[in-house]
């Protein structure tokens, strides 16, 4: 065989596992990534009610309800178009707050989301307690820090 004829195999071979290896990394990327819903494409989709979803938004001002007897988290999330219930037994995340962001995962019934999970969301200027009080006692913390 020619070395060129060597060279274009090796190229071919070389491609098509590139190729394969592409394919492989999509596939299983597929598989874990998630996405959330909002309550206007809840409103406006058939889902199915046994089925586990995610809704993002932000929970409602003066929503929130807590029941102490079977500490029962009653609460709204709202993309100001629309308004969803959210029932969640358990703790909820310590940033979970009235007026900021969650993801909530459950599943819907009667127009209601029993949530298993409950995710918190906070912005790029958010700082840990235990990170801000670190850097105020080393006197780097400055008030305008973003």
């Amino acid at each position: 065989m020619p070395k060129r004829f060597q060279r274009v195999i090796v190229i071919i071979f070389s491609l098509i596992f590139l190729l394969c290896s592409l394919l492989l990394v999509l596939f299983s990327i597929k598989k874990n990534i998630v996405f959330f819903l909002t309550p206007s494409e809840i409103s406006n989709s058939q889902l199915l009610s046994n089925k586990t979803i995610r809704i993002g938004g932000m929970v409602k001002n003066n929503s929130y309800r807590f029941n102490e007897n079977d500490n029962n988290n009653i609460f709204i999330i709202t993309d100001y178009k629309k308004d969803i219930t959210i029932n969640f037994i358990g703790i909820l995340p310590d940033l979970f707050r009235e007026g900021n962001g969650v993801v909530v995962e459950g599943i819907i019934k009667k127009n209601t989301l029993i949530a298993e999970k409950v995710f918190a969301k906070h912005d790029e200027n958010y700082m840990p307690a235990s990170i801000k009080k670190e850097l105020e006692e080393n006197n780097q913390w400055n008030k305008d820090y973003k």
